[in-house]
Parts: structure tokens; C-alpha cells; sequence
């Protein structure tokens, strides 16, 4: 399973990553009401996001906690992602602006919509086997029993 578990862990950061790149372009343009700086901030995440996002993937992986108690798992990782995401994009939105405040107001934002987008990411790949092969046996062996 382990090996299989990177290829399901790359998707799951290619596909949050987009839902949440387009959340920031959209949140910056908002705030700072210039498309141009909305698009440079949301585009300068998107390496730095993919880092994070993989390597808190794969310590939430390690961590063994009953599938009984996925909610808890999945409230549990929202909350440690969006801490290390909100920090992220207010850094490069200071950095990018020149303004600290404009990081602050987009930090401050995106923990709501973030937050509420990344619980329904991650509750959609709970309900996928793509890279789990193992449990899509367990799964199957439950079902006939």
C-alpha cells in the first residue's frame, strides 16, 4: 500500500491545488480589486502549496486513526493544513503586494473559504480507492460477508 499511497497522494495535491489556486486568484482580486496582482499571487503559490500539501499528505499518512473516526481525521487535517496554507499565501501575498496588510486581509479570508473547500476535498478522496488498493479489497471483503 505504501508505494501505491505516493501516487494517490500527488493526485490529491494536483487536484486540491487547483481548487485552491483558483480560490486565492479570486480572493486577491477581490481584495486588492487588481486582477493582474490577484493572478501573480494565486500563480506564486502553486509550487510552494504543491511542497506543503504533498509533505502534509504524507505526515497525516503516518498517523494511523481509526476509519470510525475519519470526520475527526478530516476535521483534524483541515484545520493543520489550513494553518500552514494561510501562512503560505500570507508571506507571498505581503511579499508580492508590498503591503503586509493585503496578506493579512487574504490570510484572513481564505481561512474560511479554504477551510470549508479543503473539508469537502478531502471527505471526496476519503469515499475514493484511486492509489489505495488495499482497501478497495477490504472494502469488497466487508460487502460479501
Amino acid at each position: 500500500m505504501k508505494d501505491s499511497s505516493h501516487k494517490r497522494h500527488i493526485a490529491k495535491a494536483i487536484t486540491w491545488r487547483a481548487v485552491g489556486t483558483l480560490d486565492t486568484i479570486l480572493l486577491s482580486w477581490f481584495i486588492t480589486g487588481d486582477p493582474l496582482l490577484g493572478l501573480q499571487i494565486g500563480l506564486a503559490e502553486v509550487l510552494t502549496k504543491m511542497l506543503l500539501y504533498y509533505l502534509h499528505e504524507r505526515l497525516w499518512f503516518k498517523i494511523n486513526i481509526d476509519s470510525e473516526s475519519s470526520n475527526w481525521r478530516h476535521l483534524a487535517k483541515t484545520i493543520s493544513w489550513r494553518v500552514v496554507g494561510t501562512i503560505d499565501t500570507m508571506v507571498l501575498a505581503w511579499i508580492i503586494s508590498g503591503d503586509p496588510m493585503i496578506g493579512l486581509k487574504i490570510g484572513l479570508v481564505e481561512v474560511i473559504t479554504k477551510m470549508i473547500l479543503y473539508y469537502l476535498h478531502e471527505k471526496i478522496w476519503y469515499r475514493s480507492n484511486y492509489g489505495l488498493p488495499n482497501r478497495r479489497n477490504q472494502t469488497s471483503s466487508v460487502t460479501n460477508e
